[in-house]
């Protein structure tokens, strides 16, 4: 009787796990069918369709995290969709969440975007099937009233540098710095060692951060009697627009003193083209950046540069988006954080 019983026990305690195999066994499909069923990715008929269903019921198959995230549980997942990963600023920014994602228990998915709002629009897709339990926006290419209806505002949300309107009126959590003021410090720094005649390396003016850089610039110069329109030229965040622009305002304004390029990349490609072509920086050309990579203190001579906290925004990013995750009552936050000038010897001409 005793064996018996404990038998019985042991009988009802096993389980048998089943396999995604076992799934396509008993509806009679293919591995591969039932992969694109779970994934909702790709075609599948009526009829194959519901005999994975009733195979998925009958067998009690969990598929892992993806299971858990239909059944309503956390997967302990957020993602990172960036602009352009091949500019340090935004790998600099993937290293700080993906740090602090870890160090609080959650894996990072990272998404590249190009600057292609299509592309963009099909990582959000493909990240709501993967059930992420939030997603940092890094981009600029989708308003957010855009990614609300993607998302269908139930996955929570932090974004980076997009209007504070925007985020008021959308009800997203945002981290921003001061575009407007650190194009100011700039343009005031590059006065301030004798420039006289300022040019600009702006990014495409959808963009908010370029577009508040860019009118920062105007309005500095403008307010010191110096404004060139025709000292502006646009760039596409390059290292190679920065050198073949360069290049043009060279050619065409020679009598230009200074040059203030919207992120570092480009002026790091700014450099090149004003060494090239025998300019002295800073005695003929002063030369600043913006954004704080890393890079800009490896060049011969160093850049100057509107220094962002990178790390520290990834950083609050991620708490931020946490927050909500954990607590679904969490307010909305609007956070800015500060921009610091490092002045270097492509404008001071100190080592």
């Amino acid at each position: 009787m005793n064996v018996l019983t404990v038998t019985h026990h042991i009988s009802a305690e096993v389980i048998v796990i089943a396999t995604i195999r076992d799934v396509a066994k008993l509806a009679n499909v293919s591995v591969a069918t039932v992969s694109r069923y779970l994934n909702q990715n790709g075609y599948i008929s009526k009829d194959a369709e519901d005999r994975i269903k009733d195979a998925v019921g009958k067998l009690n198959y969990s598929p892992n995290t993806m299971a858990r995230g239909l059944a309503g549980y956390k997967t302990n997942t957020i993602a990172l969709i960036v602009s352009e990963i091949s500019n340090p600023f935004f790998s600099a920014l993937a290293k700080a969440v993906e740090d602090t994602a870890t160090k609080l228990g959650y894996t990072t998915l990272l998404a590249n975007s190009d600057r292609n709002s299509l592309k963009e629009i099909r990582y959000i897709e493909a990240l709501k099937k993967r059930h992420v339990d939030g997603i940092i926006f890094a981009t600029q290419m989708l308003a957010t009233n855009e990614i609300n209806e993607l998302l269908g505002a139930k996955i929570p949300i932090v974004s980076i540098d997009r209007a504070s309107s925007e985020q008021a009126v959308h009800n997203i959590s945002m981290l921003q710095v001061n575009h407007y003021k650190g194009a100011v410090m700039a343009v005031e720094h590059l006065l301030s060692v004798g420039c006289k005649n300022i040019a600009h390396i702006s990014g495409p003016g959808i963009v908010i951060p370029a577009k508040d850089r860019l009118q920062g610039y105007i309005d500095t110069l403008t307010r010191y009697g110096r404004f060139t329109p025709s000292y502006i030229v646009e760039g596409d965040f390059t290292m190679e627009s920065g050198f073949k622009l360069t290049q043009d305002l060279l050619a065409r304004h020679p009598e230009i003193d200074g040059i203030f390029a919207t992120i570092d990349l480009m002026a790091i490609g700014s450099l090149k083209a004003l060494l090239r072509s025998g300019r002295k920086v800073p005695d003929d050309v002063a030369l600043i950046g913006f954004d704080g990579i890393e890079m800009t203190g490896l060049t011969e001579p160093e850049i100057s540069t509107i220094a962002q906290p990178i790390y520290e925004m990834g950083e609050q990013a991620v708490y931020q988006l946490i927050h909500q995750i954990e607590d679904k009552s969490s307010p909305i936050q609007l956070k800015q954080l500060d921009v610091k000038l490092l002045a270097r010897s492509s404008t001071t001409g100190l080592p």
